[in-house]
């Protein structure tokens, strides 16, 4: 019945070392996990998916964006960096869009980098998409002030309780208007996952609109004026093609919100066929939104001429169609707040994954019943960004939110070579349900050694606590592609490093480039021609959605995230790493010490449908 192991090494895998807890993985959510926590309430479809994801990806930026990008970058060829960008955001999706349908939970990519990578990893992952959220909604709610007061005509029409104050003495500037929408949409968060989405679709639409009216009227005005911003004699690339390629990298952070789809992942209906379908769908919709509003609003007016601050509404208003500002401000306005519910959204469900898996205090995890949502992590989410809207300029601060992005992005697409190649064959068997096992064991092995001899020093623990003493090639295996994939990550690290640090020598340069790209080329290699594991079969839940073209998707995404996150620069990076820092410490003196999987033991993959099984048919399990 058992996988039978010497009584003596049973809490081998246990986390007694230190070092140990740091790889801990748990595993993908079966009838245990679902039995005995309470649950989400599984309310969403793709059209649902699709609120959230375009709601939380197209905010007021696009608005922006377009003619500074235009202005300093791309020129005319900025709907072809908008498409490169979207292009590299879809190997994102792609990774995410796999790991959504296999391990459908809440908690996004620090839930599919703990089951995948290990639980350190997970850690950090989850600490930094808690900055992001934070800092990314009260950096949303701030910008909701000044597009309102341009929607109903100038600040001075603002009332008093909206406005913006100035406190003398500690040269602070309050914004209650910020504060005040992000205690709103809490309160409706709280309310339910459906009602909230209901809100989310109608004020997306109403964006949606605002943006197909400058596509059907700028392209009215284009034909009608002949398309000026495209007949230059600097042609389409003025900035030549690097200068494409640059503009690619700042509007692929145009793109971030995407992930917001895979938060949700416990609540919804028919996670294996919608999740895909949300994510690639929103993607794709906001990708052809930015593309075409770029080329109508290069076309009106030529590159050099727009202005930076106010792109689309100035090309109306240089072409007779002032009126068409008030449209674009609603616009605007609706974008800000549908961004700032997609940002407020995942934070909560993180929160209760963390603390469903002991790294938080339990209070985090606690689902109301009525509304069945994480009420306790959504207020606790939503007084933090309100604290933080209404007293700090988080402008300064804005660059942090794509380092949680970014890493997220990247663990998610190692974690996509990992189940491919080397996924868990080993999985965690909670401290709750040991005991209650074993006894049961116990009582069934008594019955059985009248007749069957039994040695004194071996327990059936359903333990297999190493896979290479019987298996001793498909161990080693195991070791080498998890090495070689460690290695293709360290060559991308020193590739991107190499290639963006120019205060290095260009000897040292080109040495460490030379380094990084033969580790990255010959890990792509040996990954391409080896055969994936047979186990990824089994793994998590089947028939969903298939990442396309392991191991070079992957490796590419984790190529691209790589360079973005090392050009982020210094200033970001050394309060990032304050913040980790912190994450660090929280870590070891509460996450380690509570963790679920602290006393667990480990048993091979194929056991968890006995498992499963004790679970169903025994009471005392259930």
């Amino acid at each position: 019945m058992g996988v039978w192991v010497d009584s003596q090494q049973g809490g081998k895998n246990g986390g007694k070392c230190s070092w140990r807890s740091l790889t801990r993985r748990k595993r993908v959510d079966s009838a245990i996990e679902n039995n005995s926590k309470a649950q989400l309430a599984k309310e969403l479809t793709v059209p649902h998916l699709m609120a959230i994801g375009v709601g939380a990806t197209i905010g007021a930026g696009v608005y922006v964006l377009v003619g500074t990008v235009a202005r300093e970058h791309s020129g005319p060829a900025l709907a072809i960096s908008f498409l490169i960008a979207g292009l590299a955001a879809a190997l994102s999706a792609f990774c995410y869009a796999e790991l959504a349908s296999r391990c459908p939970s809440a908690g996004s990519a620090y839930h599919y980098s703990y089951i995948c990578v290990g639980e350190g990893v997970a850690w950090l992952v989850g600490w930094a998409l808690i900055l992001e959220y934070t800092i990314g909604g009260a950096a949303v709610a701030r910008g909701i002030t000044p597009n309102l007061a341009a929607l109903i005509g100038g600040v001075d029409n603002l009332p008093i309780f909206l406005s913006c104050h100035h406190i003398p003495g500690i040269n602070i500037v309050v914004d209650p208007c910020a504060a005040i929408m992000i205690f709103i949409i809490t309160g409706l968060l709280c309310c339910g996952i459906k009602e909230s989405t209901r809100v989310q679709s109608v004020v997306t639409s109403v964006n949606i609109c605002a943006l197909i009216f400058v596509i059907v009227a700028g392209g009215y005005l284009g034909f009608k004026s002949g398309w000026v911003g495209y007949n230059l004699p600097t042609g389409y690339f003025p900035f030549g093609v690097d200068g494409m390629l640059s503009g690619s990298a700042v509007v692929f952070f145009a793109y971030i919100g995407f992930d917001a789809v895979a938060s949700t992942a416990e609540e919804v209906k028919n996670p294996q066929r919608d999740l895909p379908i949300g994510i690639a769908a929103s993607l794709f919709l906001c990708c052809g939104m930015y593309m075409m509003v770029s080329i109508v609003v290069i076309g009106l007016v030529p590159y050099y001429a727009i202005n930076p601050d106010t792109p689309i509404s100035s090309a109306f208003s240089d072409n007779g169609m002032q009126w068409a500002g008030y449209i674009i401000n609603v616009g605007a306005f609706t974008a800000l707040c549908a961004a700032l519910m997609g940002g407020i959204l995942p934070q909560p469900r993180i929160l209760m994954a963390m603390a469903r898996d002991g790294l938080l205090p339990p209070f985090f995890s606690d689902i109301n019943k009525k509304s069945q949502v994480p009420v306790k992590s959504t207020i606790a989410t939503g007084l933090v960004a309100a604290v933080l809207a209404f007293t700090m300029e988080v402008s300064q601060l804005a660059g942090m939110v794509s380092v949680g992005t970014l890493l997220a992005f990247t663990t998610v697409a190692i974690s996509v070579l990992i189940l491919r190649y080397i996924p868990p064959d080993e999985v965690p068997l909670p401290p709750s349900l040991q005991d209650q096992i074993w006894s049961t064991l116990e009582t069934n092995e008594k019955d059985r050694e009248a007749n069957v001899g039994s040695s004194r020093n071996q327990k059936p623990l359903l333990v297999k606590e190493d896979d290479s003493i019987d298996q001793p090639l498909i161990g080693n295996r195991r070791k080498v592609v998890g090495w070689v994939i460690a290695f293709t990550c360290l060559g991308v690290f020193v590739l991107t490093y190499a290639a963006s640090d120019l205060t290095l020598l260009s000897s040292v340069r080109f040495a460490l480039c030379g380094v990084g790209g033969t580790l990255l080329l010959c890990g792509f290699v040996f990954l391409t021609c080896i055969d994936q594991d047979d186990a990824r079969h089994n793994f998590g839940h089947s028939g969903g959605f298939t990442c396309p073209f392991v191991p070079l998707l992957p490796i590419a995404c984790i190529l691209i995230n790589s360079y973005l996150l090392i050009n982020l620069g210094a200033a970001t990076w050394s309060r990032v790493s304050i913040w980790l820092a912190i994450g660090v410490v929280v870590y070891i003196f509460y996450g380690r010490n509570h963790s679920s999987l602290k006393d667990a033991i480990y048993v091979p993959a194929a056991a968890t449908q006995v498992v499963d099984t004790y679970h169903k048919s025994t009471p005392c399990l259930a």
